[in-house]
């Protein structure tokens, strides 16, 4: 690994992200939030200073004639772990500044950024500027922040292949042109195109302008945190409720899928993607199977319960994390057919966590075909998606994912439940926090609840979890590899 590469790279990064920082002054000034403008100038000038430090350490190391032309993939990895490290970093210093803790303010940096939206906020009476930080850092950590530089930065473009796969692993390269650059650009186009059609249908149904954009911020990147305490369910409106869905739906599908389907208006092409029938098929399926439960066992049921079970499903499921009524308050039963959409997970490509709906089907078929390898041992079946065969490497990969998801999980599970002797939220907070989901199970970490009462070295160890599960572990299992640790000018 070379460091003139690395250190290249970060000193765009810290000065990129500086230079951002600097939106949520315009907000203060338009609030007239005058205190609220010094944190951010600070952040701000922080953040630059750093990186012009970073860019003339560089030029000891390479010369202006070299570029990134040929970064390894260790390279790119590497490069996409500092980043996000870097964002989380400089996202979490402004809340120093209204009277969070260090450990506090990192963790709702950290969830932020990561689009988890795990909150330590206890009361709402903060000024604008911090609820429009908050949704803005989700937006921008939605998409990726090196797909952003990639499409906007020649520094990232030239090498952006490796770093583009590292930002947004998964089973597949899933490129929607043959230059990385035009993908980026495509990617956050659709994705900005979203967010204002949000906006707008949020404020035509009489959302307040400045939550209609926070809310619209933390729904298309699946990050669940609202300028609301009471989260969706604060509006009182079906419309904006129905408008919400949609778009978290939308967030959960494979937006290179979404881009095809809407850029060459072959809309049957949705419709025979596996992974997106799969996705419909859960949500359906789950919702179906809870109204059934509230119908058999409740006196009352309308629109109203069947919207909010599907609101429920669908925000669960694609890691968004908004509610629009307490789950922690259903039946057990009901909250374990939640938890099938919880493991699963949202489409590959989209801006949700979890282990994603790709993964989950090869994983299901390699069980399948292990099974009726043991029944006949001399068949030959292949694991195919799509009609297309899965490389043997692919299926290792997914296999070795899963395997390192599960142990991360009980890692964490178990060391939580110790400190907050408490397993539901050992478990539940972990897996929470690593499927960068947002609210749990339980009255204290459900939609309705927060995180600010758990222990610090429970906060660290949810804020590593984040970090893990917004990268998708792959940055973070080439920290155990020795030949990483290599360093070269």
């Amino acid at each position: 690994m070379r460091l003139s590469y690395i250190f290249n790279a970060v000193s765009f990064v810290f000065i990129c992200i500086g230079l951002v920082t600097l939106l949520p002054v315009v907000v203060a000034l338009i609030y007239g939030e005058t205190s609220s403008i010094l944190p951010f100038v600070i952040t701000s000038a922080t953040a630059v200073l750093i990186g012009v430090f970073f860019k003339v350490l560089v030029n000891h190391f390479i010369t202006k004639d070299k570029k990134m032309t040929d970064i390894k993939k260790s390279e790119g990895l590497a490069t996409v772990l500092l980043s996000w490290l870097i964002f989380a970093l400089i996202a979490s210093i402004p809340y120093l500044f209204f009277d969070f803790s260090v450990v506090d303010a990192f963790f709702e940096g950290i969830s932020g950024v990561t689009t988890t939206g795990a909150t330590i906020l206890t009361h709402y009476n903060y000024p604008h500027t911090l609820f429009f930080w908050r949704s803005f850092t989700q937006w921008l950590g939605g998409m990726g922040i090196i797909i952003l530089f990639i499409a906007i930065l020649p520094q990232f473009a030239i090498a952006g292949r490796q770093m583009f796969f590292a930002e947004a692993p998964g089973p597949t390269e899933d490129k929607l042109t043959p230059r990385i650059k035009n993908t980026a650009v495509a990617l956050w186009g659709l994705y900005i195109a979203l967010t204002v059609a949000e906006i707008a249908l949020l404020v035509y149904f009489k959302m307040p302008l400045f939550d209609a954009v926070c809310n619209a911020f933390s729904t298309i990147s699946s990050g669940g945190m609202s300028p609301n305490e009471f989260s969706i369910a604060g509006y009182h409106s079906l419309p904006i409720t129905w408008i919400v869905i949609a778009f978290m739906f939308l967030s959960g599908c494979n937006l290179a899928l979404v881009y095809r389907v809407i850029s060459q208006f072959k809309w049957k092409m949705i419709f025979t993607n596996e992974e997106f029938r799969t996705y419909i098929g859960i949500i359906v399926g789950v919702s179906v199977a809870i109204a059934l439960f509230f119908w058999c066992t409740s006196n009352e049921f309308s629109f109203i319960n069947l919207t909010n079970i599907l609101f429920t499903v669908v925000s669960l499921m694609t890691s968004t994390g908004f509610a629009c009524s307490d789950y922690t308050y259903w039946a057990i039963s009901a909250q374990m057919l939640l938890f099938i959409a919880l493991v699963v997970g949202s489409s590959a490509g989209s801006t949700g966590g979890g282990i994603k709906i790709m993964r989950a089907l090869i994983v299901f078929k390699y069980l399948k075909r292990e099974v009726i390898k043991f029944l006949h041992p001399n068949a030959v079946v292949t694991i195919k998606l799509d009609r297309a065969t899965v490389a043997p490497e692919i299926i290792s990969q997914i296999i070795g994912f899963v395997i390192f998801y599960v142990t991360i999980l009980l890692i964490s599970s178990i060391l939580v439940s110790i400190i907050e002797n408490n397993a539901v939220i050992g478990f539940t907070g972990s897996f929470s926090t690593l499927s960068i989901i947002g609210p749990a199970f339980g009255s204290s970490l459900g939609p309705m609840g927060n995180f600010e009462g758990l222990n610090s070295l429970t906060k660290i160890i949810f804020m590593f979890n984040m970090l893990i599960g917004r990268l998708e572990l792959v940055p973070f299992l080439i920290l155990l590899n020795r030949d990483f640790w290599t360093l070269k000018k």
